[in-house]
């Protein structure tokens, strides 16, 4: 598996593949799909490839029929080397740490949009239990619900263009902070980066890390 960011046209391929394969309950775009391995590698345990690959689909019921297995094993070494690449950003270069945020033109004018992000890393928070974050922190953690979460659209639609821009740009620290606040507890070990190498044979084990055998898992 390659190491570092990926190309512009990985991201799109990763990006139609979540288009292709989602549903109601999935995650849709690369933007909420980063958002989602951000607060991942960021909570107060390691969630597991067995129970965020499942997760990133809304279930066990929906995961993808897969075209054939090059299409599978692609958009598995893709998606963990995004992660990687977070991870590695995250713990050691946090300067270099952006969230893949999306951008629309409206009237001659981009505008940046972080919702699809932000509720991505909604759903990765809701995978453990946060409810020990201390108080100090929990302003960082509302400054990231507040655009990933829909109770909170009308506090958006009030807000003025001014402090829109604002809110946004409080979303790249507030993740900095509430990564730096977990990984230093004794539960929480640093996210490892995840390494396939050469693809498994059907009686491996499946590198999604569920226990079971490939053949009988990730293959189909």
């Amino acid at each position: 598996m390659k190491e570092g960011p990926l190309t512009d046209k990985e991201l799109q391929w990763l990006e139609e593949l979540l288009e292709k394969y989602g549903n109601d309950d999935s995650i849709l775009d690369v933007a909420e799909l980063d958002g989602m391995l951000t607060a991942i590698l960021s909570g107060p345990t390691v969630v597991p490839p067995s129970e965020w690959l499942v997760a990133l689909w809304g279930g066990e019921k929906k995961l993808p029929s897969w075209s054939n297995e090059r299409e599978m094993s692609r958009f598995l070494d893709l998606s963990f080397q995004h992660m990687n690449d977070i991870a590695d950003r995250l713990n050691h270069y946090s300067d270099q740490f952006d969230p893949l945020f999306g951008v629309r033109e409206m009237d001659g004018q981009e505008f940046t949009i972080a919702e699809e992000w932000c509720f991505g890393y909604m759903r990765g928070v809701a995978l453990r239990d946060w409810s020990s974050l201390p108080p100090q922190l929990q302003p960082a953690l509302e400054t990231i619900a507040l655009h990933g979460t829909e109770e909170n659209f009308e506090r958006l639609d009030d807000l003025s263009p001014e402090e829109m821009a604002q809110s946004i740009e409080a979303i790249r620290p507030a993740a900095i902070a509430l990564h730096s606040y977990w990984v230093s507890q004794p539960e929480q070990a640093p996210e490892q980066p995840i390494v396939l190498g050469n693809r498994p044979g059907r009686n491996d084990p499946c590198p999604c890390g569920s226990g079971k055998k490939y053949k009988q898992c990730c293959l189909h």
